[in-house]
C-alpha cells in the first residue's frame, strides 16, 4: 500500500563509516512502492537480485495486482489453489490482530476497499445500499483455512493483505539477511521499516516520522526524529492518500464495521513492535479505532509503543506519544 510516511536517514552519521566496511545501498520497486535497504556485509556481497527475486514471489502470493496470485485466485474461488506460507502466514497474522482489535483491522473488506477505489482497478461506485450489501461480504470470522484449503461462509467474502502484507515483506528480508549473517540493516519497503544492530561505532539508525500535509504532493517535512535498534516501525497516515467528492475527503483506511472510510481526528499512528508486519497491522488498527481507543489499546500492552498526530476541529495539530516512543525520540520539529 502506498503509505511513504516514514523518511529513513540512511545516510546520517555516515561519517563514521569504516573504509574497510563501507554501507551497500539497494534501491528498487516492490509492491507498488519502492524499497530502500541499507546494510553492512563483511564480505560486501551483493543481494539485489536474491531481494527482487524475493519480492517477486512474494508478490505472485499475496499481491492483489497479480491476476495469478494467490491471493487472486481465492478472492475469485478458482478450484484447486494451493497456498503457500506466504498466504498461510499473512493469513493467520491478520486473524490475529482482527481478534485481538475486535475487528477493527479486518482482511476480508477486499469488496470495500475495491468499491471505495482504492483497490488496483480504482472503481469509485459508492452509495448506501452498496455499501449495505458489502458488508455481508466482510467478517474476519466468516473464514478459515482447513486442510490447506481457505474456506468462506459467503463465496463473496474478498481479501485485502495490503495492510500487513507490505510489513510482512520487510520481515521477509530481514529473515533473508539473519540466514545472510548480515547482522546490522534496515530495511525500507514504503515506508514500513526494520532495523537490526546499529551503523559503524554503534552509531544507531535514525528514522524520520512525517509531519502530516493538507496537500499530499506538499514537500515531506518531518515532526520527529528517532532511533532505531533490532525493532520495527510503521506508519499509517490518512492525509496523503484519499480521494475528494463534493467537498468531502474520503480516507483509504476502511472502517470494517461501518463500510465507509474511517472518520475521526487521527491523522496519522506510527507503531514500533518487534515485527514488521504486526506494527502495519496494529497502525492500520488504530486509525480506524481513533485517538481515545488506540491510547488504551497500545497503553495495556507490553510490547508496542505508539506515536499519534491528531487535529482538533480548528485543524491544529498535536502529538502524544507513549513513554516507550518518547525516550527513542532523538530530535522534534514544531
Amino acid at each position: 500500500m502506498w503509505r511513504i510516511l516514514i523518511v529513513v536517514l540512511l545516510f546520517a552519521g555516515s561519517c563514521s563509516i569504516e573504509k574497510t566496511n563501507p554501507p551497500i545501498k539497494l534501491l528498487g520497486e516492490a509492491q507498488g512502492t519502492y524499497y530502500s535497504i541499507i546494510y553492512y556485509d563483511s564480505q560486501e556481497r551483493d543481494f539485489q537480485s536474491e531481494i527482487d527475486s524475493l519480492l517477486d514471489d512474494f508478490d505472485q502470493s499475496v499481491s492483489l495486482w497479480v491476476p495469478q496470485s494467490i491471493l487472486s485466485k481465492v478472492n475469485n474461488n478458482s478450484d484447486g489453489v494451493i497456498l503457500d506460507d506466504y498466504f498461510i502466514n499473512n493469513f493467520n497474522l491478520s486473524k490475529k490482530v482482527s481478534n485481538e482489535t475486535n475487528g477493527a483491522f479486518d482482511f476480508t473488506v477486499g469488496s470495500l476497499v475495491k468499491a471505495w477505489g482504492f483497490g488496483f482497478d480504482h472503481h469509485k461506485h459508492v452509495d448506501s445500499v452498496i455499501i449495505d450489501s458489502l458488508l455481508k461480504n466482510v467478517g474476519f470470522n466468516k473464514v478459515d483455512i482447513i486442510n490447506n484449503k481457505v474456506v468462506k461462509q459467503n463465496p463473496n467474502i474478498t481479501f485485502d493483505f495490503n495492510a500487513i502484507a507490505q510489513g510482512y515483506s520487510v520481515d521477509m528480508i530481514g529473515e533473508f539477511f539473519d540466514r545472510m549473517q548480515v547482522s546490522n540493516y534496515l530495511i525500507d519497503i514504503g515506508g514500513e521499516v526494520k532495523a537490526r544492530g546499529t551503523k559503524p561505532k554503534n552509531t544507531p539508525w535514525k528514522v524520520g516520522i512525517e509531519k502530516p500535509a493538507e496537500d499530499p504532493n506538499n514537500q515531506r517535512d518531518l515532526t520527529a526524529i528517532i532511533k532505531l535498534k533490532n525493532q520495527s516501525v510503521a506508519t499509517s497516515g490518512n492525509y496523503r492518500k484519499f480521494f475528494e467528492k463534493d467537498g468531502v475527503k474520503y480516507s483509504h483506511t476502511i472502517n470494517p464495521s461501518t463500510g465507509y472510510p474511517a472518520s475521526n481526528n487521527l491523522l496519522s499512528v506510527s507503531i514500533i513492535t518487534d515485527n514488521t508486519a504486526l506494527a502495519d497491522a496494529y497502525a492500520t488498527a488504530c486509525m480506524v479505532m481513533g485517538l481515545d481507543k488506540s491510547i488504551k489499546f497500545v497503553e495495556n500492552r507490553n510490547d508496542l509503543e505508539a506515536f499519534f498526530i491528531y487535529s482538533n476541529k480548528n485543524g491544529d495539530y498535536y502529538i502524544y506519544s507513549t513513554d516507550g516512543f518518547s525516550r527513542l525520540i532523538i530530535s522534534e520539529f514544531d
